[in-house]
């Protein structure tokens, strides 16, 4: 099986004035990519425009011929900044979220598992007091400078992120099956058939009760 190391991003001059580039390779300046957050993500966070940029990088690193999946390992943010870019998404299956508590995401060849993981890196926040202020929440919301936090997002670019290159281990690989559906004989309606012959649902993991 071949292995590669991570290559330098293209040093194009459309890539220098972008803030992000999508799967088609369209790019969007910081003010467009804050419009695209506000349309997908309700509103410009920090963690998505961050995110957007991780993104746009691991996708230059990657081989241009390869077919990629997503791993995202938080919930925050950084499954929207995939899904605002690439054509991974929780409902296609080709975005996965593993949630550890990291601000790291990965994209790696879908078959082979092969990829690059990036991450925003505590290591590098020293000259950006703000961003650092932000993401290890050293003071409440409130007491936060946003228009200094946006500022420093934009001059930082991506000198806070630090990508290597790994492979995905085989379990995560695996395409889960839904396997044969069944009509539940306590509530009637249709699910993947398990060993108990009641869906999830009737064996006590309802997120609700009916008024």
């Amino acid at each position: 099986m071949k292995t590669w190391s991570i290559p330098k991003a293209p040093a194009r001059a459309s890539r220098e004035k972008a803030w992000c580039r999508d799967h088609r390779g369209r790019d969007y300046p910081f003010d467009q990519a804050m419009d695209l957050a506000r349309k997908f993500h309700g509103h410009a966070s920090p963690g998505l425009l961050i995110g957007v940029k991780m993104v746009t990088h691991v996708m230059a690193r990657l081989p241009e011929d390869r077919l990629f999946d997503a791993l995202c390992e938080t919930r925050s943010c950084l499954p929207d900044a995939v899904q605002t870019l690439t054509l991974c998404t929780v409902g296609n299956g080709w975005l996965k979220i593993l949630d550890l508590g990291r601000f790291a995401l990965t994209l790696y060849d879908k078959y082979e598992g092969s990829g690059v993981r990036v991450f925003l890196d505590p290591k590098k926040l020293h000259a950006w007091p703000e961003i650092s202020t932000w993401f290890l929440k050293l003071k409440p919301k409130e007491a936060q400078d946003p228009v200094r936090l946006l500022e420093e997002i934009r001059e930082a670019r991506e000198s806070i992120l630090s990508f290597m290159a790994v492979r995905l281990n085989p379990p995560y690989l695996l395409k889960r099956k839904k396997g044969p559906i069944k009509i539940c004989p306590r509530c009637g309606e249709a699910y993947p058939a398990g060993p108990d012959g009641l869906c999830k649902g009737c064996l006590g993991e309802n997120p609700f009760e009916r008024l």
